[in-house]
């Protein structure tokens, strides 16, 4: 996994190089008040796994910063990659 943001709130982005399926897997994860928290969403469909104590609300504002930025994820996850071969 490849550090990709750490937001406003501490909360870090991270994401995988791109899978053989044309995917790329985001990893979100937090520790706060509520303890750890984390989640797993595939882009470009948007499937999420693995939600652990985020709210719907929450994984609502986290898909829409993902989808804001999944071009540059995509890309990312491509250099990525291409740098380990």
């Amino acid at each position: 996994m490849h550090s990709f943001i750490t937001l406003s709130d501490n909360t870090e982005i991270f994401h995988s190089d791109m899978l053989e399926d044309g995917r790329v897997k985001v990893y979100i994860e937090t520790s706060d008040f509520m303890g750890f928290r984390h989640a797993t969403c595939y882009i470009p469909t948007y499937e999420w796994e693995n939600v652990y104590k985020f709210s719907k609300k929450d994984i609502e504002k986290y898909q829409q910063i993902i989808q804001s930025f999944s071009e540059k994820i995509i890309k990312s996850s491509q250099k990525a990659g291409k740098r380990r071969r």
